[in-house]
């Protein structure tokens, strides 16, 4: 099947008008946030295309912000934007609870490494010293909004990881290593473009900007506890600079 050729000999661009309709649509909360589009077939046979029309069409909704595309699993519509709350005590499912959403944290990969310059300083170690790294997905309403990899000293935080697994809180994990409370020292943010690896968790595009925030956590003798870069999905995720949380 091809695209139709209007009387002006020129191509019809069937891609960009279908795209209108499948955004007026969303608008309309006929494809409600968060659901998944139908398949590149389907819109085909429904609007009488070919797949490559539709792939066009699909593409151009992704550049607008409307709706992003998850490998092997499909397009789904851009489900919302939560507010994250950036203060002294900063917790991931605290920020949901606020937001009236539900979520937790999953780690992605887990193992021992030495630290580097950057590591060292935020951490006030030397450069080589063991710590535990991890790499963390952090979910709401089952959603990506951000993942990260955070540096833990060791053998201080030997098990964490195991906890975090079975809990999906950094703060859980804290607790059972004594740490029943710890406070944000800094938060760094700017806008950066995703690698490929970081795109892919937040199912979205490298051409759109995510928000990188480097940040030190310290426990309550002033001890760095946790040294963290977290990419937040820039189109669902607002970030609240709060000094005066308690």
């Amino acid at each position: 099947m091809t695209d139709v050729i209007s009387s002006s000999g020129e191509p019809d661009r069937f891609w960009s008008r279908i795209a209108n309709e499948l955004a007026e649509a969303i608008g309309q909360g006929v494809y409600a946030p968060g659901v998944r589009l139908p398949s590149e077939h389907s819109l085909a046979q429904q609007f009488g295309v070919n797949r490559h029309t539709i792939r066009r069409s699909l593409a151009s909704l992704v550049q607008r912000g409307l709706v992003h595309a998850a490998q092997g699993r499909g397009t789904f519509v851009e489900s919302f934007a939560v507010d994250l709350v950036l203060g002294k005590r900063t917790r991931h499912r605290h920020s949901l609870s606020h937001a009236g959403l539900r979520g937790g944290l999953q780690v992605l990969r887990a193992c021992e490494v030495q630290a580097g310059l950057d590591e060292a300083q935020a951490l006030h170690m030397d450069v080589g010293s063991a710590l535990l790294y991890l790499q963390v997905l952090g979910e709401g309403a089952s959603q990506p909004l951000h993942v990260s990899e955070r540096w833990f000293p060791l053998p201080r935080f030997a098990n964490l990881a195991e906890v975090v697994r079975s809990s999906g809180s950094i703060t859980e994990a804290f607790a059972q290593h004594g740490v029943l409370d710890y406070m944000r020292l800094e938060s760094r943010i700017s806008a950066r473009l995703p690698n490929k690896d970081v795109a892919e968790h937040l199912s979205q595009p490298i051409t759109r900007p995510a928000l990188l925030v480097t940040s030190v956590n310290v426990d309550l003798s002033n001890v760095p506890i946790e040294f963290s870069k977290a990419w937040f999905a820039g189109d669902r995720v607002t970030l609240t600079v709060n000094h005066h949380d308690s």
